[in-house]
This record gives C-alpha cells, structure tokens and sequence, in this order.
C-alpha cells in the first residue's frame, strides 16, 4: 500500500490530489501524520479528496490506527489513517 507522510505545513489540497490519484489508481492509500498540525492537514485533504472522487462513484472512508516508526534514529508514534472507498 502506499504510504503518504503529511506535515503540518503540507497543502491539503495537494494532499487531497495525491490522495485521489493513488484512491483511483490502487484502491487506498495510507496516510501518516506525526502531531496535532499534521493531522489536522491529513482530515482537510481527506474532506477535499472525498469531492474530488464523489463523481467517479467513490465514497472515501478513513480508518485510524496508530503505528510505531523510526525518524532519525528516534521511536516516534504516528497516527495512520487508512483511507479507500465504502
């Protein structure tokens, strides 16, 4: 599955296109976030990508986990947001 890392300071609705290329082209992307501004950029592009495949018949749902990475050489936990179609 591929993986988008989104950050605070990432345009949602660049997210939101990438988000809807890899929904139509794979079937669901994972998108992670490390933090509160990350996250909140994260549900902005998922909002945005939701009308952006809406006419192709698509009906994005995310579902949340948590996840144990690495960012340099520190154990950090990130939220994972799985989204694809209902």
């Amino acid at each position: 599955m591929e993986v988008l890392r989104v950050s605070s300071k990432s345009s949602p609705n660049a997210v939101a296109g990438a988000l809807a290329g890899v929904v139509r082209e794979k079937g669901e992307v994972e998108v992670q976030v490390i933090g509160a501004g990350a996250l909140n950029q994260a549900i902005k592009a998922i909002a945005i990508a939701r009308g952006y495949v809406a006419p192709s018949g698509y009906d994005l749902v995310c579902v949340p986990a948590f996840k144990d990475i690495e960012v340099n050489g520190e154990r950090r936990t990130a939220i994972r947001l799985i989204v694809g179609p209902r």
